[in-house]
């Protein structure tokens, strides 16, 4: 009777635990329309996922450790397994159709932080800055971790070009921008040459990042320019810059006028200047070509950090302001003329035959013809005066005979100004022929007298065998 008692009110309990399971299994185990099983398939991709993610995780733990390269006991087999988990990890961004998990993201973004963020080995000549132009780099030092360190940049630069700004908005922060701008500083070109791929691409895709990177580049300019005049990225940021002004729109903001003025033009007084003025140059042209008002400060500032001695930089700044002249507004030239022709005549006089030539050819130039001949009575003068002293005493023989060819052209541009001109050096060199006359003939008079002074006075004097000592 207990059996029979009991089996009644157990049985219910066990057929309803059983079918509460059936029921369970069987939405888990659901098919769709041809009849494939949905329940099973989203185990084994969540079992597949997990398993690849805790591989992606195992090989990101094996590259936070760094290598020196330089550590004799260091394992070179570690160093190219290293190697390997690195071209897997890139594989692996390359090829993800979708967001990476947030574990793999974060851990991806901390072994690229240890990888790259890093001190960087003080100068190998520190005495001087980036004084060579392009093709002789001689700061130039190739680190010996950069077989780690390309593929790391390769890395990053995918998850910056692959994956949403707003999604890697919480990994890359300024933080992290202010230390990829730190490394700029490192020797090696090929590792700037990456960081500017990789800078150029977050300025251009984070889009609330813009005004921070703007402004920290500035203030590297800034301590590079009146401070140290010693940074080997400079270069590579003015080709950032460049793009970026490219893309101003116009008018122009007063914050993108006070850049030009405060920072790239003073960029013409620095030491280095012929390691990056073509980038320079470059970014100068491009606020011109947008807003030409602006040709008039920039050549005034180029004029006002004119070197004294550095004639490479003379040869760069003719060839500067010549292009400038292509694109200054047609109103300022009046205004520009005279500085611009005092400048170019000053260099066309110089003892150095590169200068002298460089400068004869910008009047080949016919915007800068246009620009003189709208102030022909205060620009001839200065120029003819220029011609006429080149022709008398520079020893170059090739820059005598450009001066020739230019003084052809002025004659015909106004012979009667011209013949003007030369009258009125004439009389000056007559003027001062005759006072040059008058003042030798002043300083002979007072040798004279000065000679039948002494000549008196040794005759007064008593013979010396006279003279009674005490």
């Amino acid at each position: 009777m207990g059996v029979q008692n009991n089996t009644p009110r157990a049985s219910p309990r066990r057929k309803s635990t059983t079918l509460q399971h059936l029921f369970d299994l069987d939405s888990k185990t659901a098919t769709d329309t041809n009849g494939k099983n949905i329940g099973t398939a989203n185990i084994g991709c969540s079992s597949s996922s997990n398993l690849e993610n805790e591989e992606i995780l195992s090989s990101i733990s094996f590259c936070t450790s760094v290598f020196t390269f330089t550590d004799p006991s260091e394992c070179a087999t570690q160093q190219e397994l290293k190697r390997n988990k690195l071209l897997h990890l890139l594989s692996v961004v390359k090829s993800s159709k979708k967001t990476l998990h947030d574990q793999v993201m974060s851990s991806l973004i901390s072994m690229i932080s240890l990888n790259l963020f890093r001190p960087l080995p003080p100068p190998s000549n520190p005495s001087s800055a980036a004084e060579f132009p392009d093709d002789e780099d001689h700061t130039s030092t190739f680190s010996p971790l950069w077989s780690h360190l390309q593929l790391v940049y390769d890395i990053l630069i995918r998850l910056v070009i692959n994956t949403d700004p707003k999604l890697l908005r919480g990994y890359i922060d300024n933080q992290f921008v202010v230390n990829l701008l730190a490394l700029f500083q490192s020797e090696d070109p090929r590792e700037r040459d990456s960081l500017k791929n990789v800078y150029h691409r977050i300025y251009s895709r984070f889009t609330f990042y813009r005004s921070f990177m703007r402004k920290s580049m500035n203030d590297v300019f800034l301590h590079y320019v009146f401070e140290t005049e010693r940074h080997c990225g400079i270069r590579e940021l003015l080709e950032i810059w460049g793009s970026i002004i490219n893309g101003f729109t116009v008018p122009l903001k007063e914050e993108h006028k006070l850049f030009l003025m405060r920072v790239l033009i003073p960029f013409h007084k620095t030491k280095g200047m012929q390691a990056y003025h073509r980038q320079l140059a470059y970014c100068v042209s491009q606020f011109v070509q947008k807003e030409p008002v602006l040709g008039g400060i920039v050549v005034r500032g180029i004029l006002r950090y004119w070197p004294v001695t550095n004639c490479q930089k003379e040869v760069l700044l003719i060839g500067e302001l010549e292009e400038l002249v292509e694109n200054i507004d047609p109103d300022q030239y009046r205004k520009l003329a005279l500085p611009l022709c005092l400048q170019i005549t000053r260099c066309l006089n110089s003892w150095n035959s590169q200068v002298a030539e460089r400068a004869l050819y910008v009047w080949n130039n016919e915007q800068f013809v246009k620009m003189i001949s709208v102030a022909m009575e205060e620009v001839f003068p200065v120029v003819v005066e220029g011609m006429e002293k080149n022709l008398k005493w520079h020893w170059s023989k090739s820059v005598r005979q450009l001066t020739e060819n230019v003084k052809v052209m002025l004659e015909e541009m106004d012979p009667v100004l011209h013949s003007k001109c030369l009258e009125e050096i004439e009389l000056r060199e007559s003027k001062a022929h005759q006072a040059e006359i008058k003042r030798k003939e002043k300083w002979d008079r007072i040798e004279m007298a000065a000679a039948q002074h002494h000549n008196q006075h040794q005759f007064l004097q008593p013979p010396h065998f006279l003279c009674v000592s005490h």
